[in-house]
């Protein structure tokens, strides 16, 4: 499993456009958790990485709005700290609903 880090900016003019900003966060929320509101903590294995790549990329309007990936690695926990609000879920960890 490898941490990448998922921010976009979606350019938010129209109904076309909050639908694709919706899409992308439904996503994104299917492999991970959000940390802020255009960013969130994905944890998957190298397919999984290439698929949900694959789907932002295709949601996208590539000449109005943008994705960045932040390659964190295995080792992850060494590199995030938190502070403040949000307190944030080990994604390894048992989730009870």
């Amino acid at each position: 499993m490898m941490m990448v880090l998922v921010t976009y900016d979606i350019a938010t003019k129209d109904k076309l456009s909050a639908k694709r900003l919706r899409h992308i966060a439904k996503h994104c929320l299917n492999y991970g958790q959000r940390v802020q509101y255009s960013v969130f903590e994905i944890e998957v294995n190298p397919a999984e990485w290439t698929r949900l790549r694959a789907i932002l990329e295709d949601i996208i309007n590539h000449s109005t709005d943008s994705l960045r990936y932040y390659y964190l690695g295995k080792n992850w926990q060494h590199k995030v700290e938190h502070i403040g609000a949000k307190p944030v879920l080990d994604l390894n960890d048992v989730l009870l609903f």
